[in-house]
Formats: structure tokens, sequence, C-alpha cells
């Protein structure tokens, strides 16, 4: 149900403006607080340190109040040393035959090498796990915790205990101990080799070691094609046809801001351009631009009006077609139901059909990602961007690396620095390195309006000054959830079936946030479900879905492809690219200007 109410919680620009103007100490006040939470957000990477102390405190609180609990984990201690020891015996007695005590998670591939499983390293590696499943287990059920402070506690906990694996140590790690020996040490100066070049290049702002080969424009985001409009936020850039005939709607992609868009353009073999050209679309992309101090007050509205609402009325004019489909990828996807929100309200019908892949539209839960957003962490990065007037890149990369601290720091650092081996550089690794930033305005709303007050799902958020509703989409939509996607779960995603009465198709993907999108479409690793829930059709819950979901091999692109087949008019000849008449030459080549911006 839409609200035209607006939060009491939440003191808007206007009231904050007349308290200063009342009081001429509150600014002062103010830019010392705004300096001091800069301070504090760029020494701890933008974790609130209040929020880990309420999160302890109440943990250890409640649990000094539960003596039973604290009787159960002492048994608990107890039972886990005497199963190690169990293991010991029949380590002695049987050898390499013992069934090991505790098995690593599916997704924790530190100790899968056999040489884990040879005395003493067995032992070691087998403490670690039981020991991280009793803390663990210590952080959960305890009576009076809150559910945020156990989820927020449990990953500090899982923070600390990866540092402190024996995968990290030369004297507990096989591997390493292994490598020494072959290597003569060698590896060791290799090791320091790679940290100090990629301590220079951080100096420099360059990017990574190997980078270099993938070129935007010459390597990666090669897919012909020309820009066909530019304004002071995006460059629309329109793709020559592959095909003698295309079908009537065009396909315009909106990727995230904090993104560059040729994630869809990578090489000619992961890249979705290249594939939805191949099969006979007219295809449109935004790039955006990437903002400076001076882009400060660009807000979500900004983005509506200058990205989306732009660019579909150049490609309208362009194509001369009557609707076009429109596709969006992680929070460009969110941006684009919001526009598409506001055109069903307006009575807009150029919205053809909606595809959202990884793209959340309710915010209450967002998982392990949620866990950095709160009021007091808000309040410091707002502090930061209050200074430098953006948010940058590394500082978003850093919250995500925080999330995969296994693979993306510890093991990173234990097979670059000590063991002086170097992962090859990928296309999709070098695209990563080449980051974007978010105005201050935009990563606001995203923060508040989003996550902490869920305005979307909850029919408060305003366009042109009017709340809108993702109920009043009509346009039948494909939306992609990914297994292992810790930026935008798909369980989360999923929730759009309960906030839209549309033709609903849902298809979950292998993969995480990235892989699951772009990715050879002759992989032989991926697989999918798929179902379809009609326009007056039930919802259902996540788990039963999944269940009742078959998984088929394969990645799923022509499963989108061929809907949109389905949902597409009869072959035609292709569009021009650019119309000069109607007021959109054909600019520069691909991939434009926007996307070589630092």
């Amino acid at each position: 149900m839409v609200s035209d109410s607006p939060d009491p919680d939440q003191a808007g620009p206007d009231q904050r403006q007349a308290e200063r103007e009342a009081d001429p100490l509150a600014e002062l006040a103010e830019m010392i607080d705004r300096s001091t939470g800069a301070a504090i957000a760029r020494f701890t990477g933008g974790l609130a340190p209040t929020t880990l102390g309420e999160a302890f405190a109440d943990w250890a609180t409640h649990l000094t109040a539960s003596p039973g609990r604290r009787l159960h984990l002492a048994a608990e201690a107890g039972r886990k040393a005497m199963r190690l020891a169990d293991y010991c015996e029949q380590l002695i007695s049987r050898g390499a035959k013992a069934e090991p005590c505790v098995a690593p998670s599916p997704q924790d591939h530190r100790f899968a090498d056999p040489a884990w499983q040879h005395w003493p390293y067995n032992i070691i590696h087998q403490a670690f796990l039981l020991n991280q499943q009793w803390w663990d287990d210590a952080c959960r059920g305890i009576g009076g915790v809150t559910a945020r402070h156990e989820a927020v506690l449990r990953f500090a906990v899982r923070q600390m205990l990866d540092m402190v694996s024996p995968s990290n140590f030369a004297a507990t790690n096989p591997l390493l101990q292994r490598r020494l020996l072959e290597s003569g040490g060698e590896c060791l100066a290799n090791g320091a080799f790679h940290l100090a070049e990629d301590l220079l290049r951080g100096v420099r702002h360059e990017p990574p070691a190997g980078a270099e080969h993938f070129r935007v424009g010459v390597d990666v985001a090669v897919t012909p094609g020309r820009v066909v409009h530019r304004n002071a936020l995006i460059e629309l850039i329109q793709y020559a046809p592959a095909t003698d005939r295309v079908r009537p709607e065009p396909l315009l992609l909106v990727p995230s801001w904090i993104m560059k868009y040729y994630i869809l353009d990578l090489s000619s073999t992961n890249s979705l351009v290249r594939y939805l050209v191949a099969r006979g679309y007219s295809v449109f992309v935004i790039s955006w631009r990437n903002p400076g101090p001076d882009d400060r007050h660009l807000g979500m509205e900004e983005y509506r009006r200058l990205g989306v609402a732009a660019a579909l009325d150049a490609v309208m004019a362009i194509s001369g077609a009557r609707a076009v489909h429109m596709a969006g990828y992680c929070l460009g996807g969110t941006l684009l139901a919001i526009a598409a929100a506001a055109a069903a309200r307006d009575g807009d019908e150029r919205f053809h059909t909606l595809s959202l892949f990884a793209s959340q539209t309710d915010f209450s839960e967002p998982g392990e990602f949620g866990l950095f957003v709160d009021p007091a962490h808000v309040a410091l990065l707002e502090s930061m961007m209050w200074q430098q007037g953006y948010l940058d890149s590394q500082q978003m990369v850093g919250a995500y690396q925080m999330l995969h601290s296994k693979d993306l720091i510890w093991s990173r650092l234990i097979r670059e620095y000590l063991m002086g081996g170097r992962e090859p550089m990928t296309d999709l690794m070098a695209w990563g390195a080449d980051g974007a930033r978010m105005p201050h305005a935009m990563h606001s709303t995203c923060l508040r309006a989003l996550f902490l007050n869920n305005d979307l799902a909850r029919g408060r958020h305003r366009v042109d000054g009017r709340p809108i509703s993702l109920g009043d989409i009509s346009a039948p939509a494909f939306v992609v959830g990914i297994e292992q996607d810790h930026v935008a779960p798909w369980q989360s995603v999923h929730r759009i079936h309960l906030l839209t009465d549309t033709e609903l198709t849902f298809l979950l993907t292998s993969g995480d946030h990235h892989t699951g999108i772009v990715a050879d479409p002759g992989h032989a690793k991926r697989h999918y479900r798929l179902m379809t829930r009609a326009g007056d059709g039930a919802s259902l819950d996540p788990d039963i879905w999944y269940e009742q979901a078959d998984e088929q091999p394969g990645l799923w692109w022509p499963e989108w492809a061929d809907w949109l087949d389905r949902h597409s008019g009869p072959l035609q000849p292709p569009p021009p690219l650019g119309n000069a008449e109607r007021g959109f030459p054909a600019l520069e080549p691909a991939p434009g200007t926007y996307v070589h911006q630092k």
C-alpha cells in the first residue's frame, strides 16, 4: 500500500538547514563532527566501531545472564576436545583411514589439498575447524540478543578466526613449506617483488599487474558501435547490427553506476552485448560518467532523469519503435525498476519488457552486505563523502573483500607474497580493478532510502514528488538471481514476487555476483533453475520455489534470449546508427569517452 507520509525518524535537509540557521554554533559543531567521522571512517575502512561494540556488549551481557547456556557451551567444548582426541587415536591405529572430525564448508577450499591430510597438518586443521565451529555455536541462540547483533557478531568472529587460520602461517601450512623447499626460498624473493610492485602501483594509482593487457576498446569492449547521445551523466552506445534483420523492439541495457558498463561487453567469448546482437537485437547500453567532487549533488532522481529517461528518449527517436526491452544489472536494475514504476504510474507504455539481473527491489533481507548498512555505518560514510564528495571505488571494493576475506585477502596474501605466485589476470579481474565512484547524494539515497528505510518496497519512494509502487508495473518481467551472490542474495531478489502482480519469470543461476552474469555460453559447469509465475499466479516461498524448479545444465543467456523472442515482434530491417534528423547523430566509435575516465 502506498504511503504519502515521510519517515519521521529521518530529518530532511530543509529541517537540518533551519536548525543550523537558528543556532550559529550548529554549523561549526556539524563540521567538527563530520571531520571526526571522516577520520574514523578512513581508519576503520568505513566500519563503525560502535556497531561492533554494541554487538559484542549485547552478546556478552546476555551470555553472562545465561548460566545454562554457558554450561552447555562448556560441555560442547569438552565434546569437541574428545572428538579431536578420538581422531588422534584413530590416526595412530588406522593411519590415513581415520575419519575426520569435521568437514569444511563447501565454499572453504583452504584445506582441500591432500597435503593437509598428513600428520601433523591433519590434526592442526581439524582443531581449527572444530574451534571455528564452536565459536559459531557460541554466537548463536543467546536469549535476548537481537538478530542483527548476532549476525554482526558471527561475521566479526569469522573475520578474526580467518586471520589466524593455519593456512596463513608458514609453520602450519604444508603447501607453503613445500614451496619453500622446492624453490630454495626463491618464492619469498618473488613474493617481496610482488608486494613492492603492488604497493608502488597503489601509490601511483595504477591498475594491478597484468591489467594493461586488457585495454578498453582494444582488448575488451570491442563490439562495433557508436556513441549516439551524450549528456552530463551518460553516453549512450548503439551497437552495429550483426544480422540482416532484427527484432522491432530495441534492447536498452542499464548497468550499475558503480561499475564500468563493459562488464556486459568483455571479450568476444563472454560478451553479453555481442551475444544479443548476434541473436538479432538492436542493442543500446548506458555508459555512466565517472563523477568527481563537483558532482556530490547528483542523486537518484538525476540518475533516473539524465540516465534511464534520457536514454529511453534517444532509443525511441533513433529506432522509431513503439516500445523497448529494458534490462538492468545490479543497482542499475533497481534504478530501472524505479523508472518502470514511475512510467506505469504516469501511463507511459514504452517499457515493453523488464529484465533485472542480480537487482534487489526489497532490501529488508540484504544478506551479509546489510551488516555494513546501519545508522552508525551510514553516518561515518556520509562524513567521509562530505569531505571528498563521493565514495571511491576502492572503498566499495574493501567492503566486498571483507565478505570474501578467505579468498580475496588471506589466501591471496599467502599465494602471491609468500609462495611467490601470481594469479593470471583475466578480463573480468581487469574490469573489476577499473572501478567508478558514487556521488554523495546518490550514495546517501541508496543507503538511507533503499537499505535502511526500504522505501521502494514499502511504496514510499518518490519520483517527481509523488510516491511510486512496483505493483503498478504491468510489463512482463524476467528476473535473474545468483546462487552465491553476497551483494544481492537471490532470496532477496526473489522477493519481487511479493511486490508486483505482472507475469514474472524468475531464473536462478550458478556463480557469484559477476560470474553468474558474465560467462562463456559454452561453459561446462554452469546450471540454472527457471519458473514462470502467471500474472494472476500465487507467489512461492524461495525455498519451495527452489525445490519445485528443476535444475538445468548450461548458461542462462539462451533462456533469456528465447524469452525476449517470445515477447518480440517479427524481424525487420535494422535501424541506422544514430538519427541526426531527430537530434541524435552518430558521434565517436564505441566505447566512447566516459568509460576511460579514472
